[in-house]
């Protein structure tokens, strides 16, 4: 069954293991989440538990907003996800889900929002190649040719040309949790995931792992 729980990035660093092996790491901070609403076959169609992350000011809200959190006896929440293929036996209205419930060695998919660089190129955005710089090229950083002429007259869905880049929502699978504070509420990643600091990080158990 899956496991999950909503944090946010707080950056990079390092650590060693006690044979002195240095491991990259992401720190990630989850304070605990509250779970919202547990939905069921009989009464939504389906499985899954709803959990809210980071409290904002009531003023924010609107009424049935707070309506929804209130019975769970908790503020209002930035962040509301769903996680579904859980074990419904294990949770309900107004549970707190802390980092432990994840430990060291577990293997997870990562999700997050990657950072946005705005409008690029196709060299950037891409990674192709540019045109020779001399010998009166004129060619330098250009998208390519667009192919057709009057037949069929048009460019074909799918080339890659100029856009924005960034702000895809990603998934990194099968990442190794090194190290949980329950303590501190971080959870220590091996590896980089997406996303920029303090941007919302979700956690849950691979699906390899899951089955």
């Amino acid at each position: 069954m899956t496991k999950g729980i909503l944090g946010k990035k707080v950056g990079m660093t390092q650590i060693f293991t006690e044979n002195g092996e240095l491991i990259p790491v992401t720190v990630i901070e989850a304070t605990p989440n509250v779970v919202l609403q547990v939905k069921t076959v009989e009464s939504d169609g389906y499985e899954a538990i709803q959990v809210g992350y980071q409290d904002k000011r009531e003023v924010l809200s609107n009424k049935p907003a707070k309506g929804h959190v209130a019975k769970a006896n908790t503020a209002p929440k930035r962040f509301i996800k769903e996680f579904n293929n859980v074990e419904l036996g294990e949770y309900e209205v107004g549970q707190e889900i802390k980092v432990d419930v994840f430990q060291a060695g577990d293997i997870v998919d990562v999700t997050g929002t990657t950072k946005g660089h705005g409008f690029q190129g196709a060299i950037k955005r891409h990674g192709q190649s540019r045109g020779p710089m001399t010998h009166g090229s004129r060619y330098h950083r250009g998208p390519g040719s667009m192919g057709a002429a009057s037949d069929p007259s048009r460019v074909f869905k799918g080339k890659k040309l100029a856009g924005r880049m960034g702000g895809d929502r990603v998934t990194i699978q099968n990442l190794e949790i090194v190290k949980v504070d329950a303590d501190k509420n971080v959870i220590l990643v091996k590896g980089n995931v997406p996303g920029a600091k303090k941007s919302l990080i979700e956690i849950k158990t691979a699906v390899k792992a899951a089955k």
